[in-house]
């Protein structure tokens, strides 16, 4: 009897012991628990719950601010029972740095825990239920996550500190403390400090732990000078910082014994900081424009409109234009700059549309960026519907009479100018031109007023040329004459349309699939039909008046267009099953962060290729350009590493990626040589292009 009573002491000890402490989760590179510093819950108990990491050694996890590469743990807490709560953020210990092939990382090694606090409303016991997430990284970086189950049993009163306070009572003693300085940074980048107790006897060494990233160089010297009351530490602050504002992390004070004091400070801007920035087409960004930086934005947004209207995108609309631009031959002046002024409010009114659309979401968090409505499945089909009835129309296979609404017969009336500029615009949207990143980058980081009127300057640019041969007296004149040749080049005309949209069914069956592609098929099928009975009942009115007849054919018609919109609907609501564009290719990598990271960290060069099916450009590039023999022995030869990031669908990775060297579109491409910063290459390519930048 005693022995049993003695094992069952035994048994209740271990039971509390490893109360305050969940199931492990076990990778082979660490092993995670969920921890609580009490071991039981008293009525309304201020609990403390933390993520418990052992990692083996060489790998490491990683601060709030992981740095130059990494990814920020996060740990979801929430209780329920007897008394519930849901745990706050995590107090983050002092992270060490790692610094390796360029690159800066805050992370902790061998064993940490993050803890949080956990406010308990009721009484009696309770069960803890938390995810948990977090990267591990050595010559690899591994993504973990974990999910913990705990129960405590209830107390009669506050519980006392359980097995487990030690860990939490450790990760307090790494914990920065406010700092009792005066904390200020200038304008270019010197963090000073000043109060009591600073001297070259007490601080023999310092650095700064930023609390957000994209504020300095972190991986550049950090000069450091001591006097007496007073610390500087030299910065390098980032084109991208926002150095009117304060600047927030923690200061690690070291005297000559090796002892660490870290100290949470909130530096003020002082000497003349500079307004908040934008990110430009280079690495590092450049400020938001003021005074004449506008006006610099506003040309090179006109310029980059201008030279939209040699993009592959642009060609089928440009082609429907050709035929306005022939009809303007034998047309009065007042009618010629009557079709250019319509047509430029079709081009600067859809611009200024989707310039709204981009700011309002941009103001809103979400990621957009040129061309993001191509990445929506139903607009691609919808483009191609639409581009496929009017290549029906250019055939003459039904007409759509002057001052109808909807009108998009090439050149007939202010309805067909505006909506042949409308449709300029949409399908200009998968290319980014020239000098557009800069414009673009300005206009979404600018105020919104300027936002819109940078839109406007690229819509004037896109529709200039059209502009010009209206307005200069004797150039539309030297056009060819109006003629019969013009039926059969209208009917010409078509097949860049039909040939746009067997591009944008490619570009469907990769967002979503084969089954899509043949929703997209199906609908071009019955909107052929359709459009050829609506036809049949336009001419059976001219020849016989058969209101009967007419009235038939365009409810058929019209029972096509809603079969079409519910069938792409229904297909929308279905599940996706997206093809991955290359991922088959040889010699190629899908883009990652962190890949990229490794990659750089161990001194290999890199090529980033950020394209989407929907980009005519980017597909050009590819043929004329990457997929070349001699661009691929050259990769070959050198031993360059391909990451191919591919945007068709929505991917907030290479949006932020796009963001952070100032794009906001597709194409872009940079190549990083060994322990070197990234170049960017033009988005127009050529072989000698890419080879030149390569060999440098």
């Amino acid at each position: 009897m005693s022995a049993l009573l003695l094992a069952g002491f035994l048994g209740l000890g271990s039971a509390s012991a490893l109360a305050a402490e969940s199931a492990p989760v076990t990778s082979g590179n660490d092993t995670a628990t969920l921890v609580t510093d009490r071991d039981a819950v008293g009525p309304d108990q201020h609990l403390r719950v933390g993520l418990r990491l052992q990692l083996k050694p060489g790998w490491h996890t990683y601060w709030i601010n992981p740095g130059d590469a990494g990814d920020t743990p996060t740990l979801d807490v929430t209780a329920d029972g007897g008394a519930t709560g849901k745990g706050g953020p995590i107090h983050w210990p002092v992270p060490v740095r790692i610094s390796e092939g360029g690159l800066m990382s805050y992370a902790y090694v061998n064993e940490v825990t993050l803890p949080e606090d956990l406010v308990l409303k009721g009484s009696g016991g309770t069960t803890l239920h938390a995810h948990g997430e977090w990267l591990v990284c050595a010559q690899v970086c591994i993504p973990e996550s974990g999910d913990f189950t705990l129960t405590l049993p209830a107390a009669t009163q506050d519980a006392p500190e359980g097995a487990q306070a030690a860990l939490f009572h450790k990760a307090d003693a790494a914990m920065p403390v406010a700092s009792p300085f005066t904390a200020s940074v200038s304008a270019d980048g010197v963090l000073t400090l000043s109060g009591k107790g600073l001297s070259a006897a007490s601080v023999s060494q310092a650095w700064f732990l930023p609390q957000d990233g994209g504020v300095i160089d972190q991986v550049a010297d950090q000069p450091l000078h001591v006097s007496d009351g007073q610390l500087t530490l030299g910065l390098k602050f980032l084109k991208s910082a926002h150095r009117d504002k304060p600047l927030v992390g923690v200061v690690v004070l070291k005297d000559a014994a090796g002892q660490e004091s870290p100290l949470q400070i909130e530096a003020r801007p002082v000497g003349g900081a500079a307004s908040a920035p934008v990110q430009t087409a280079s690495a590092s960004g450049a400020e938001v424009p003021t005074g004449a930086g506008w006006l610099r934005v506003l040309l090179f947004a006109f310029v980059g409109g201008l030279i939209l209207n040699l993009m592959p995108c642009v060609f089928p609309v440009l082609a429907m234009k050709a035929l306005s631009l022939a009809k303007m031959g034998g047309a009065g002046r007042g009618v010629q700059l009557q079709s250019a002024l319509f047509y430029t409010i079709g081009v600067m009114g859809a611009f200024a549309a989707l310039g709204i659309v981009m700011i309002g979401l941009r103001l809103a968090g979400s990621a957009a960026g040129w061309g993001f409505q191509f990445q929506s499945p139903g607009f691609v089909v919808a483009v191609c519907w639409l581009l496929f009835l009017m290549g029906l129309n250019l055939l003459g296979v039904f007409e759509v009479s002057a001052g109808r609404l909807g009108q998009v017969q090439t050149g007939s009336g202010r309805g067909g100018d505006m909506m042949t500029g409308l449709l300029a615009v949409i399908v200009a949207t998968p290319c980014t031109a020239p000098f557009m990143g800069v414009a673009i980058a300005g206009a979404l980081g600018g105020p919104p007023v300027m936002g819109v009127l940078v839109f406007l300057a690229m819509g004037l640019g896109l529709a200039f040329p059209y502009i010009l041969v209206a307005g200069v007296p004797g150039v539309a004149s030297r056009m060819p004459k109006p003629g019969a040749w013009m039926g059969i080049l209208k009917q010409v005309l078509a097949f860049p349309l039909f040939a746009t949209c067997v591009w944008l069914l490619w570009v469907a069956a990769i967002q979503r699939g084969v089954t899509f592609v043949a929703l997209t098929a199906g609908g071009v099928v019955l909107l052929g039909f359709g459009g050829w009975i609506y036809g049949v009942g336009q001419r059976r009115s001219m020849l016989e008046g058969g209101r009967g007849t007419v009235a038939f054919c365009r409810v058929v018609a019209a029972l096509c267009v809603v079969v079409c919109g519910a069938a792409l609907a229904q297909g929308l609501r279905a599940a996706p099953a997206p093809v991955a564009v290359g991922a088959a290719e040889t010699g190629v990598e899908p883009f990652s962060e962190a890949r990229l990271a490794e990659l750089r960290a161990q001194g290999k060069p890199v090529f980033i290729d950020m394209t989407a099916s929907w980009c005519i450009t980017c597909m050009v590039n590819e043929r004329v350009a990457l997929d070349v023999l001699s661009v691929q022995e050259a990769f070959r030869s050198r031993g360059i590493v391909f990451l191919k990031g591919d945007w068709t669908n929505r991917n907030a990775a290479i949006a932020a990626f796009l963001k952070a060297h100032g794009r906001d579109g597709v194409p872009f491409y940079m190549y990083y040589a060994p322990h070197q910063d990234g170049v960017v290459l033009p988005q127009i390519l050529t072989p000698g292009i890419v080879i030149s930048t390569i060999g440098k």
